[in-house]
C-alpha cells in the first residue's frame, strides 16, 4: 500500500480481507520518498503515487487517494482534504475549519460526498483504477468516536448518524473506500 497513513492501512486491510495477499505499507520501505500529491483529481494523485512507488519496488502497489467534496464549497476541500487547513494539519483542525465555513450554510445545501480512487500498478505501469463514492451531507457539529478524517461530520445518505457514529462494520459496508475496494476484490478474484 503506497501509504504511511495507519488509519487508511487498517481500514484497507479490513476491506480487502480474504484476499491471499500480505499487505505492507510504506513504513516497511523507508527509502521510498513521499510522493507529492499535486494532481487536480483523486485519480491523478492515486495514479501518480502508484506509478512512482511501483518503480521503486518489484511488488505490486496499491495507491489510494480520497477525500471530501462539499457542494456548497464548490467541491472543496477535494484533493486537498487532508491539507484543508495546511500541510500536516490534524484531522481535528480540518474538521473545525469545515464546520466554521459551513456554519452559515442551511441544512438543505449541505450535500457532500466522499470519493476514493485506488490505482493498482506494477513495475511503473498502471494496471487499473477502481473508484467509489459515498453521497451524504455535512452535520452541523462533530459526533462519534470511530473512523478518522471527516468521519465525525459526514452523514451518509439514508443515515441519521455521522460516519464516526456508525462504527467500522457499517462504515465498511457503505463507504467510498469500501466501494472501491469491492471493485478491486472482484477484479482480482476474476484473474
Amino acid at each position: 500500500m503506497a501509504s504511511r497513513n495507519r488509519h487508511k492501512a487498517r481500514e484497507l486491510r479490513r476491506l480487502l480481507k480474504g484476499l491471499p495477499v500480505r499487505f505492507l505499507t510504506l513504513d516497511q520501505f523507508p527509502d521510498i520518498p513521499p510522493v507529492e500529491e499535486d494532481g487536480a483529481t483523486f485519480r491523478a494523485n492515486a495514479v501518480k503515487k502508484g506509478l512512482q512507488v511501483s518503480r521503486r519496488t518489484i511488488l505490486p502497489v496499491l495507491a489510494e487517494d480520497s477525500g471530501l467534496e462539499v457542494r456548497a464549497l464548490g467541491g472543496r476541500p477535494g484533493v486537498r482534504s487532508a491539507r484543508f487547513v495546511g500541510e500536516r494539519a490534524s484531522d481535528q483542525a480540518n474538521v473545525a475549519k469545515l464546520l466554521k465555513v459551513m456554519a452559515p450554510v442551511p441544512e438543505s445545501r449541505r450535500q457532500a460526498r466522499f470519493v476514493c480512487v485506488m490505482a493498482l500498478s506494477v513495475g511503473g505501469k498502471l494496471i487499473r483504477t477502481f473508484e467509489g463514492e459515498c453521497p451524504g451531507s455535512i452535520a452541523s457539529a462533530a459526533a462519534g468516536r470511530t473512523g478518522f478524517g471527516y468521519d465525525p461530520v459526514f452523514i451518509p445518505r439514508g443515515r441519521l448518524e455521522t460516519m464516526a457514529q456508525l462504527g467500522a462494520a457499517v462504515k465498511d459496508a457503505v463507504s467510498h473506500r469500501a466501494k472501491a475496494a469491492a471493485q478491486l476484490k472482484n477484479w482480482l478474484r476474476g484473474r
